[in-house]
């Protein structure tokens, strides 16, 4: 079998986990029974050693395919035209009304014909934790059992099953109008003879699930031009939410490359604080304020676990972790051969003065919009800041987590600006305590270092760190965190720059934005990589904001805009980056891209609307 192309995957999730679906109806990827669990499928990064859970015609010569969603759901369609029939397969995770899952989390996959005859072949090969640990296969009256000595997994169906090395197989054929169904689950030990569900109970659960989403997406408040899109991306977000704790994974994949053959192979499935402004903001900004809530529960957790000199971490686990340890899958040929295979995430250790502000400016927008903060937080938060006038000096990682030599980076400065302004602004409204002075004169002066050492007049734009030339698409953030406005010269310059081609010593090829020059940068990594498709969606709201006062941005941020969705898979999903070729590449889909896509949709809708 050869690799999918990493667009051609589908997600279902229940809000605990995903599961990747391919348009063959293969799952590829599948962690269980938790996003940063092991794998149990995971062909996706290595074909022949990976595992996968696969239901396809028989017959493959001929067959074309087509996936979408149930309307307004996170239930997946993988529909077979063959010249002998029309066939499909439901694919869900269910979630009940109230939004609870099934305590062993299954996995159903719901297979009928629409018109004729068509033979299909079912085959579920896990390879339980990365392919590392061996498992045994026991065949039963109503499926098979998966035993492996950390995790047993159960395949309940109506199907004759049989026997391979790797797991199961079956053939059957349904003619039009008949339904059969496969459910994988945590196996808990019970007499053998236990039934499997009936498809009255599977009917069911189809009902409920497709009820909640349903009921779910109709409290999103944005009415403007990219509706179905924006829904798709709230869809994605929520299923990225790890429900007991309200933590969203920044992609519920690891090591998928950022340029196919590369060794930019990271593990994403854990929870970065800088996320936290930007996913509040979108959900925010949509209606979604008990997922805001929630969000901003899990990182009050986090800030009161502050070390005593006020630093934070990072990046967390889902259930709030501290430890991330790295390491590297050897037996896996990664991606199309792309390694290493990493698991877990060394930069958890880096110093990264960005997520201040991104902390500090969630806090303020939630206090905003949301509901106020409390003084217990306010305590921890007050520290934060403190500790932010006591290190903005220091040079750091940046946002982009680069594993060569620290450097000043403008972004990260920016950032530490904004924790002070946003610590000020919430003390000021709140008349909370705090040393104001002292934050002011700090804020004050980061304001005009940023404006002296991060501004390169002689390329007249913001550059990527103190002292250099390069471009850094992370500087587009400036006007949307107020620190500049967005028709101020230095910023119009910036755009201009930013909007070159490489060619040209700019960073925008057709509509895509590449994050930085690679070859120019030193970021401690070898090889290349693709345009990175959030920095695509903040040039778009740079454009918007500064295209209130000039009618040729704002046409520009929306040409733009309408070309990154064409870089949307069949579902509308986003990877982490688009390849020179127009390719999805990096891990998928990216929580990052879809927020931000969320946040120019709505600014650039409603300047449009303004512009009439």
């Amino acid at each position: 079998m050869a690799y999918q192309p990493i667009e051609n995957y589908g997600l279902i999730g229940d809000m605990h986990t995903v599961a990747l679906v391919g348009m063959d109806g293969s799952i590829d990827w599948l962690c269980y029974p938790y996003f940063d669990s092991p794998s149990v499928f995971a062909a996706i990064l290595d074909d022949e050693k990976g595992g996968r859970f696969k239901i396809s015609p028989s017959v493959s010569d001929g067959v074309t395919y087509k996936q979408f969603y149930w309307p307004d759901t996170n239930v997946l369609t993988t529909r077979f035209f063959s010249s002998d029939g029309v066939g499909e397969i439901l694919d869900f995770m269910p979630v009940n009304r109230s939004g609870k899952t099934e305590t062993n989390h299954p996995l159903i996959r719901r297979i009928c014909v629409l018109r004729g005859t068509v033979s299909f072949r079912m085959e579920c090969s896990p390879a339980f934790n990365y392919a590392r640990d061996r498992h045994r296969v026991s065949i039963r009256r109503h499926g098979a059992v998966f035993n492996s000595d950390n995790l047993s997994l159960e395949l309940s169906t109506s199907c004759k099953l049989k026997q391979t090395d790797k797991g199961v197989f079956a053939e059957f054929t349904l003619n039009e109008g008949e339904v059969i169904s496969f459910v994988l689950r945590e196996f808990l030990p019970e007499p053998d003879d236990r039934p499997h569900f009936s498809e009255g109970e599977i009917q069911r659960l189809f009902d409920e699930t497709v009820d909640y989403w349903q009921r779910w997406i109709s409290r999103c408040t944005y009415t403007g031009r990219w509706r179905e899109v924006v829904y798709r991306s709230a869809f994605v977000l929520k299923l990225l939410t790890f429900e007991p704790t309200g933590a969203i994974v920044a992609s519920p994949t690891c090591s998928l490359p950022e340029i196919i053959g590369g060794g930019r192979n990271w593990d994403y499935r854990y929870t970065w604080v800088r996320d936290a402004a930007f996913t509040l903001y979108a959900l925010l900004r949509i209606g979604f304020t008990e997922e805001a809530e929630k969000f901003i529960r899990w990182l009050e957790k986090r800030c009161h676990e502050i070390d005593f000199d006020g630093s934070l971490q990072i990046m967390y686990t889902i259930s709030g972790g501290h430890e991330i340890k790295e390491e590297i899958l050897d037996h896996l040929d990664g991606y199309m051969g792309s390694k290493p295979v990493r698991i877990g995430n060394a930069a958890h250790k880096q110093l990264q003065l960005d997520i201040y502000g991104e902390l500090m400016d969630s806090v303020y927008l939630y206090n905003k919009y949301g509901a106020p903060i409390s003084y217990d937080l306010w305590t921890k938060l007050r520290m934060a800041v403190d500790w932010v006038c006591e290190n903005s000096h220091r040079r750091d990682h940046g946002i982009w987590e680069i594993r060569g030599e620290p450097k000043h980076f403008v972004y990260s400065k920016l950032m530490c600006w904004v924790a002070l302004d946003r610590g000020l602004r919430l003390a000021d409204k709140r008349s909370f305590p705090a040393d104001s002075s002292r934050w002011l004169k700090c804020r004050d002066l980061l304001y005009e270092e940023i404006m002296a050492k991060g501004w390169n007049s002689r390329r007249k734009t913001f550059v990527q760190h103190y002292g250099s030339d390069i471009l850094d698409a992370a500087n587009l953030i400036m006007p949307l965190v107020f620190f500049v406005a967005p028709n101020d010269p230095r910023m119009l310059m910036t755009l201009d720059a930013v909007s070159k081609s490489p060619a040209e010593g700019g960073l925008l090829s057709s509509s895509l934005v590449y994050r930085y020059d690679v070859d120019k940068t030193g970021d401690g990594l070898e090889g290349t990589e693709g345009a990175f498709n959030i920095c695509s969606f903040w040039l778009v709201e740079a454009l918007t904001r500064a295209g209130r006062s000039d009618p040729k941005r704002l046409a520009m941020a929306r040409v733009i805009f309408e070309r990154m969705l064409g870089y949307a898979n069949h579902l509308g999903l986003y990877a982490e980056q688009t390849a020179q070729n127009g390719v999805a590449t990096g891990n998928f889909p990216q929580a990052f891209t879809h927020l931000s896509l969320i946040s120019a949709a709505f600014n650039l809708d409603r300047a449009l609307s303004a512009s009439r």
